[in-house]
């Protein structure tokens, strides 16, 4: 990304931005780049049996928490739809495409960041699909670039048996930028668990020196391409 672009990352929940591309966006942005991001769900209706009876604060605790991350990693907006925590599944396909279609037009990304297609979390793989309709390839569409992101406790979860496995093809160097995303993900606090889990710090650091040391690189994310018009 050599010419100044606009990137929007379009994520299920607050804190996978953070957990997919947290140090990527925070490198590009403080190259000048201009970053967008959008949360489609509110990441906490999930832990109650009726969504009515989720408290408020929680919803507003979580949507500033993803300002404070964004903040942290330069973003120039976020978004959060607040729509229900792991139950994508039960709104109309074309309804959620909808939504990131009107971001798309708002700001006219030349790169889109999304989940992977495989991970447990089903969230997560209704918004993969959503994306790619919204970014489909037609004339005049702003999208050059679609690229999909891992989430740990969620990607390597989904067995192979079932799956494709994420195998990235796709690498950004984020050893400037490495501490800025550990930060961001400080500000998601009550979602980190202790190590051994796979969103632990220590867990989730180790991933990311993994990637980078499979290119050569102090620390990477990893993504799949799903298309890249030159």
């Amino acid at each position: 990304m050599k010419d100044n672009k606009t990137i929007l990352v379009v994520a299920a929940h607050p804190d996978d931005e953070v957990l997919g591309c947290g140090g990527s966006i925070a490198r590009f942005a403080k190259e000048g780049h201009e970053v967008h991001i959008l949360i489609m769900a509110d990441g906490e209706s999930s832990r109650v049996s009726d969504i009515s009876l989720i408290a408020p604060e929680l919803l507003d605790a979580r949507n500033e928490s993803a300002k404070r991350a964004c903040k942290v990693l330069g973003c120039s907006s976020v978004t959060v739809l607040n729509l229900p925590d792991n139950r994508l599944d039960g709104l109309e396909r074309l309804d959620i495409v909808k939504l990131i279609e009107v971001f798309i037009d708002k700001y006219l990304p030349s790169t889109v960041f999304t989940h992977y297609g495989g991970d447990v979390n089903i969230d997560h793989r209704i918004v993969h699909d959503a994306v790619i309709t919204a970014c489909r390839p037609q004339p005049n569409c702003p999208v050059k670039e679609l690229l999909f992101f891992e989430i740990p406790s969620s990607t390597e979860w989904r067995p192979q048996s079932s799956v494709e496995c994420f195998f990235p093809n796709y690498f950004v160097d984020i050893s400037s930028t490495l501490s800025v995303k550990i930060e961001a993900l400080r500000a998601y606090e009550s979602e980190l668990r202790v190590f051994p889990h796979p969103r632990s710090i220590k867990a989730i650091e180790a991933l990311i020196r993994w990637r980078g040391a499979t290119v050569g690189v102090n620390a990477a994310e990893g993504f799949i391409i799903g298309r890249i018009i030159v």
